[in-house]
């Protein structure tokens, strides 16, 4: 049996072990060391590797990120912001038939700015906004619908956790993968707003209209929501510009990482003083924020251990000479990957599916070549299919069956039929296609702002 055949057995036999609910990580991390022992024919090899392996895993710099971000957004979600935006958006857009469920992916949008969670966006934005969606007779098909696809703007608008350990992985400028996912994250709210305003016009009694609200009040409520868009500047702004300020004589850059902790005490110090976040709230924050850490960062070294095995076996560079040669349309090769990133996100989390895939997918696409869309280096086509990657396994988590933010919408309305959920999102899927064929068409759309300020 060559590499490459025994790298896809353990492929299939680590979906079949997924699909039968074993942890992601424990999956990964079998599997790997299983058939390294297999290539390299016992155990002391990878025994050995793993003295050294954990260490230069978890010592990357960049990972210190993933548990910043996570504790800004618990920040976030304890402090009242998300309330405030929704009021905001509310004010603003509630008065036209549809209005606050636009409000509601407005405001998603804008928590998705301090959070980087999807998961936490459906959950957070679902408390604030189902409940008064409900009061003023929107059904129920579009009030779950629209608040489970607007959760997936949490990881879309930048700063996301997703993001950084794609370019971990791809070896690729955390920044511009920033910056290259703010374009296709506005995209993302428009084209659920603008769903909503065709879903109110196919289905006129599936909304009402709200009372409209005084320009003063609008102006006022607006204000409110300074702090997010005060935290927003500082960190993506901070990064973008590269910020730099001389300390002791030493100069220090405004790099991601430092990035993420501004933001996190900047959130952290908001709530404090508010009174949104108190002792208890701060420590739970913590501690959520530790746990989610603890899961990833478990979830990584199962992917490590997985990496090294397809290493030894060569399977991803044998793989993109086999597509290569094969002559195969750079764009059939795209789609058959996007296609079984839908039916892998079924099953599986976005962070899963990004560690499980991007070692074997993404030499094989920066082998085509892409010169026909016009992206003539490697970084061009690494930061466009991340972002394309991004798009697509967000999408699983409104897909049925086991779509995460379904379920989390449903759990608080417990009276909605799961099957009425399922039909008030697949129009927002469908937006989500859609999009997804623009940014594969075009592609200087997600590569224009990163032309722009690098």
């Amino acid at each position: 049996m060559t590499g490459l055949e025994l790298a896809i057995v353990a492929f299939i036999l680590m979906l079949v072990a997924i699909f039968l609910r074993v942890p992601i990580g424990v999956a990964m991390a079998v599997t790997g060391f299983v058939g390294t022992w297999i290539v390299r024919g016992g155990p002391e090899p990878m025994l050995a590797q793993l003295k050294s392996l954990t260490y230069s895993t978890f010592s990357n710099y960049n990972l210190s990120i993933v548990p910043l971000f996570l504790l800004m957004g618990q920040f976030a979600t304890k402090s009242g912001m998300s309330g405030a935006l929704f009021q905001a958006a509310s004010d603003w857009l509630g008065h036209r038939r549809g209005g606050v469920a636009m409000a509601a992916v407005g405001a998603c949008a804008g928590f998705g700015a301090v959070c980087g969670s999807s998961l936490a966006t459906a959950s957070t934005m679902g408390q604030v906004a189902l409940p008064e969606m409900r009061k003023r007779g929107y059904s129920d098909s579009l009030s779950t619908g629209v608040l489970a696809a607007g959760g997936t703007l949490g990881i879309l608008i930048p700063p996301s956790i997703i993001l950084v350990i794609y370019a971990i992985l791809a070896e690729q400028n955390i920044v511009k993968m920033f910056v290259a996912a703010l374009v296709p994250g506005i995209l993302a709210a428009l084209g659920y707003m603008i769903t909503v305003a065709i879903y109110v016009w196919i289905k006129p009694d599936a909304a009402s209209k709200a009372d409209r609200v005084p320009y003063a009040q609008r102006f006022r409520t607006l204000m409110q929501i300074w702090p997010v868009v005060v935290i927003f500047g500082l960190v993506m702004g901070g990064i973008a510009a590269d910020w730099d300020w001389t300390i002791d004589g030493v100069q220090a850059l405004f790099t991601p990482t430092e990035g993420a902790a501004v933001g996190a005490v900047a959130t952290g110090l908001y709530g404090l003083f508010t009174g949104g976040l108190d002792r208890k709230g701060f420590f739970d924050s913590i501690l959520s924020a530790a746990q989610a850490t603890a899961m990833i960062f478990f979830i990584v070294l199962g992917a490590a251990i997985f990496n090294g095995f397809l290493s030894v076996t060569r399977a991803p560079d044998l793989l993109a000479v086999w597509v290569t040669d094969a002559g195969y349309a750079p764009l059939t090769v795209l789609v058959i990957m996007l296609i079984a990133y839908l039916i892998f996100g079924c099953v599986m989390d976005s962070l899963s599916m990004i560690l499980l895939t991007i070692p074997i997918f993404y030499p094989v696409i920066v082998a085509l070549d892409w010169s026909f869309l016009g992206m003539t280096t490697p970084e061009e086509v690494a930061i466009w299919f991340g972002v394309l990657a991004l798009i697509v396994v967000e999408v699983g988590l409104i897909t049925p069956p086991v779509g995460m933010n379904l379920f989390i919408i449903n759990s608080m309305a417990r009276d909605i039929p799961m099957v009425r959920t399922y039909a008030g999102v697949a129009p927002f899927v469908a937006s989500d296609l859609i999009r997804v064929c623009i940014l594969v068409a075009f592609p200087a759309i997600t590569l224009w702002l990163v032309g722009v300020l690098f």
